[in-house]
């Protein structure tokens, strides 16, 4: 535990706290899309909800805890993405365009030459989301095809601003906005990998939230629920489309980021003094990320930066959830690994050892289950040694 001593100044304000807790020479890292939907994917992780709330720089903090991320997209994968997203909104995003028209709009009087892309450079993000927001309010009015490219939108997450920026929107004729996702992995035979697909519309359906925030003040606006997602065709370099559907992605998004604690919350409760500076020592960044409750599960290994550090404490702690949370889930009232297999051994807790794993009823269904499961294997492993005993392995004593 932390030898901070608790609670902080009263008058310290928010954003002076959360400096802070990032380190006086760090800046905030802020947040994108992807880290959004990864948060909203696990809200009961507190350790994640703060650290990025804080603008934590994750990666450096995992590297100085010794525990570095090994995930990522690499350079030669950033340079390939770069290069087909200019391709694809090359001569004023015409490609685009007629994307979102073939595929969305065919109705519509085509794109023609007049139609505009308008200049949403500004001074900072919020400059550039008030930029964007009165953008998407001069095109709804003007009743024209634009596209906005990489506009910023606004969206508050756990009590603090998120400032995103998707690939594209597009306003159409009628007032409709649509999010557009390009993404440098191939569309074969019209259909995409289906992890990556799922993981893209997640992705924009954070995008989709943060407009509708705009969108709400403009009573003709509406955002489609589909996004237009962009990808190379086949094994050529060229761009093709096709629709997603998000609006499953978008109730998930929308209720996990509802469940996040608020920032200010999660920051009272820290002691006084406590960084997440990555000049700190081991040690004493150790007992910070350990003063932050987290909800590790092996999900995590593919979205946080932190998550090797937080399954070397999962496994040490025993806790279930290390092994998934459909395990965690079916072990019930049993709370740790200990506590699991003493119970499918059959094993009483000794109430006078400090280490015994806690008590747990006998007549539990979980307990029950793992009973009867430790039988079967046992009965397997009997059968196995009688036909080739050299190749089982002992089966483990119980506790």
């Amino acid at each position: 535990m932390s030898s901070y001593p608790t609670g902080g100044p009263p008058h310290t304000t928010l954003r002076q706290r959360l400096a802070d807790l990032r380190g006086p020479a760090v800046p905030p890292r802020p947040l994108d899309a992807r880290a959004l939907a990864a948060l909203a994917a696990n809200p009961g992780c507190g350790r994640r909800a703060l650290l990025d709330g804080a603008g934590v720089d994750k990666t450096a903090l995992a590297t100085a805890l010794g525990s570095p991320a090994s995930f990522g997209q690499s350079q030669f994968a950033i340079v390939r993405g770069n290069s087909f997203e200019a391709k694809v909104k090359a001569d004023g995003g015409a490609e685009l365009l007629r994307l979102v028209h073939s595929r969305l709009d065919p109705e519509a009087e085509p794109p023609g030459a007049a139609d505009r892309v308008p200049d949403l450079t500004a001074a900072g993000p919020e400059g550039r989301a008030a930029r964007t927001a009165l953008a998407l309010r001069e095109a709804t009015a003007a009743g024209t095809w634009t596209l906005l490219d990489h506009p910023m939108l606004a969206l508050e997450v756990a009590g603090t601003p998120a400032y995103l920026e998707p690939d594209a929107v597009v306003v159409h004729p009628d007032g409709r906005w649509t999010v557009v996702e390009i993404k440098s992995f191939p569309m074969i035979d019209g259909a995409a990998d289906a992890a990556k697909v799922g993981a893209a519309a997640r992705q924009a359906a954070v995008y989709a939230l943060a407009l509708e925030r705009t969108a709400a003040k403009l009573e003709r606006a509406e955002v489609g629920h589909r996004v237009l997602l962009v990808c190379p065709k086949d094994f050529s370099n060229l761009p093709t489309a096709a629709l997603v559907d998000i609006r499953r992605e978008r109730a998930v998004t929308l209720r996990q980021l509802e469940r996040l604690t608020r920032v200010e919350d999660l920051a009272a409760a820290l002691p006084a003094g406590l960084t997440f500076d990555p000049a700190r020592p081991a040690e004493e960044l150790t007992a910070a990320v350990s003063a932050v409750s987290a909800s590790y599960a092996p999900e995590c290994l593919a979205a946080c930066e932190l998550a090797f550090h937080c399954r070397e404490r999962a496994r040490a702690a025993g806790e279930p959830t290390a092994l998934g949370r459909s395990v965690r889930g079916e072990l019930g009232g049993l709370t740790t690994v200990e506590a699991a297999l003493a119970a499918a051994c059959g094993t009483p807790p000794d109430a006078h050892d400090p280490h015994s794993p806690e008590v747990h009823d006998p007549d539990d269904p979980a307990a029950e289950a793992l009973r009867r499961a430790a039988r079967l294997r046992a009965e397997a492993l009997e059968q196995a040694a009688a036909r080739s005993p050299q190749h089982v392995p002992e089966p483990p004593a119980c506790p």
